[in-house]
């Protein structure tokens, strides 16, 4: 592979030209310290990059800067005393979601890319979480608050910021543009030159920056370097997809987009090297995965999107079919590379990246499942000016089961459905992203969307520390339950070398309720067999394991690593289990 300076102008080179490039790498090159490597741990230093970038200990939890408060204190110290206290050990790696000074959309909507929010904290305070945790920060570079310094300068005339932002001729047609919301993608603004039209992929209040223009790039690489020297150790690229426009175009997934997604990985390889970019593309899987790029340039995570959709698919039929099926072909494109699996985010449940793998009376079934659940839909507005199904709004443990069903099924089956549904999540080969209300059982938030409109509150409440803790040491409390078990998974998972990202993985494929699979350390040291009941119901579950595993010699026993529980295995490498309904069985063999 071409050394990351060289890549770095060749990239310029192609979105720019070659005379504008070489300009720009005179302004860039100096800006490009080697090396910015704050903390890295002797560990990480030794280890092949390839392999140990991340490993089967990494756990990612998302969570909001103000997600636990104390009276008296800054939520960013409020929230790192608690995660001391109830997580450290067990999870390595945390994602604060945008703390930045904002105007819309909880953060997503930055006014200032380099200042903590004071009402948060102050760069002190992020700094004592990276003392206990990697962290992930947002790098929001799509879009800018209309109310930030940069568009406030645009509207005023400022020359420096005349093509900071993306202006657009109102009659122009865009019909092709691929829209992930169903608003107007211009917004009218008075500029100091007139009216003019801005593109805002996402809000009126969210003006999409003008990558077209280099200067913005160089601004955007000094955000980046920034969040380096402040102890970032993954980037997420938040609506990455959508980064450059042309007219005539779907203005999505454009060879532009992917090249300055490149320079990025460039720049981090020469500089930071230790730093991980992340791409968040909200898309059908086939898509999502183009951000891999050849597996060594782009990014070493994406976001594993379809997986949601489809182990609501799973429990909401009984049937792991199209779960299984799907597992069967993932494969990221090198060992250098990972797939970031979640199943619940700040935002909804994303049912695009459903496309393609479950027909339209399942697609149906989800929206219609999440509204009988007390959930909402968001919609996107599509080419032809039709609408279709963007998102589910509804926490994920609702999603799963009804909340008007608890008197029926009891809160223990709830609880089991969902943490089975986790251990899905846990069981494949990638790093685990965990959404702070998934770790905290929490239920829909319906007071929240009545007190901003927005469908997206119902998955975003926030806590007092004092009531949240009370809860969770209350052993009969619904946020108890799920946390004690979830924490319990955890210390299992991030255990076995098994369960490393680049461990293999099979999925077996013959049974309807179990989703099952077949994990191997990358030394082939250990092999666990993740058996999880997708149903109501018992099932009996057996598999040769001469068949699927080379080594065996039958007549030994397979342990649960969840209870201990040992199950026989025959002579012949029989293997005969049955599986509770929605009981997770982590068989080590």
């Amino acid at each position: 592979m071409r050394r990351p300076e060289r890549r770095i102008q060749d990239h310029l080179a192609l979105l720019y030209g070659g005379e504008t490039a070489a300009r720009l790498w005179s302004r860039l090159r100096p800006r490009l310290r080697p090396r910015l490597r704050p903390r890295l741990r002797q560990a990480d230093l030794d280890a092949p990059a390839s392999l140990e970038r991340f490993s089967e200990r990494d756990v990612v939890l998302i969570t909001y800067g103000d997600q636990i408060g104390k009276p008296g204190q800054a939520p960013l110290q409020s929230l790192a005393e608690f995660l001391e206290a109830r997580v450290r050990g067990v999870i390595n790696s945390l994602h604060i979601l945008p703390f930045f000074p904002y105007s819309s959309d909880d953060g997503f909507s930055v006014l200032d890319y380099k200042t903590v929010d004071p009402q948060l904290g102050t760069w002190d305070d992020v700094a004592r979480l990276g003392r206990s945790f990697r962290l992930m920060f947002d790098l929001v570079i799509n879009h800018i608050s209309a109310q930030s310094r940069w568009f406030q300068a645009f509207l005023a005339g400022d020359p420096h910021y005349a093509d900071y932002f993306i202006t657009v001729p109102p009659d122009t047609d865009l019909s092709m543009v691929v829209r992930p919301r169903a608003r107007p993608l211009l917004t009218p603004v008075e500029t100091a030159q007139g009216k003019k039209w801005v593109w805002t992929t996402f809000s009126p209040d969210q003006i999409d920056l003008n990558f077209a223009n280099p200067q913005v790039l160089l601004d955007i690489i000094d955000v980046l370097l920034f969040y380096v020297r402040q102890g970032a150790e993954i980037i997420r690229l938040d609506a990455i997809a959508y980064l450059w426009k042309e007219t005539g175009t779907a203005s999505i997934h454009l060879e532009q987009t992917h090249r300055v997604v490149q320079l990025l990985r460039a720049v981090l390889d020469w500089v930071a090297p230790h730093v991980s970019l992340i791409t968040e593309t909200n898309v059908p899987h086939a898509e999502n995965v183009s951000y891999f790029g050849d597996g060594q340039n782009e990014a070493q995570m994406v976001y594993q999107f379809s997986l949601a959709p489809l182990i609501l698919n799973a429990f909401h039929t009984a049937d792991a079919g199209h779960l299984s099926r799907w597992a069967a072909q993932l494969s990221p494109p090198s060992q250098a590379t990972t797939f970031f699996n979640f199943t619940a985010s700040h935002d909804g449940v994303g049912v695009r990246p459903a496309e393609g793998i479950l027909d339209k009376a399942a697609f149906q079934q989800l929206v219609e499942r999440a509204l009988a659940h007390g959930g909402f839909v968001s919609f996107k507005t599509n080419p032809d000016g039709s609408k279709s199904p963007y998102e589910l709004n509804i926490s994920y443990f609702d999603a799963l089961s009804d909340p008007a069903a608890v008197e029926r099924e009891g809160i223990a089956v709830q609880v089991d459905r969902f943490l089975a549904s986790q251990a899905i999540m846990l069981s494949l080969a990638g790093v685990p992203g965990i959404y702070v209300h998934s770790l905290l059982g929490s239920r829909s938030y319906h007071a929240g969307v009545t007190q901003t409109g927005r469908y997206r509150s119902i998955n975003r409440e926030k806590f007092e520390r004092a009531v949240l803790e009370a809860a969770l040491d209350d052993p009969a409390s619904l946020r108890h339950q799920v946390f004690e078990r979830y924490l319990h998974l955890l210390r299992v998972r991030t255990a076995q070398r098994a369960f490393h990202p680049n461990g293999a993985q099979q999925a077996l494929t013959g049974h309807r309720a179990l989703f099952a699979l077949l994990r191997t350390a990358p030394d082939g040291t250990q092999r666990v067999l993740c058996l999880h009941n997708v149903s109501d119901q018992s099932q009996s579950f057996q598999v040769d394991l001469a068949r699927i595993e080379a080594a065996h010699t039958g007549g030994a026993a397979a342990q649960d690593l969840l209870t201990g529980m040992r199950y026989p295995v025959d002579e012949a490498g029989l293997l005969v289990v049955d599986v509770a309904p929605y009981q997770v069985l982590w068989l080590q063999l």
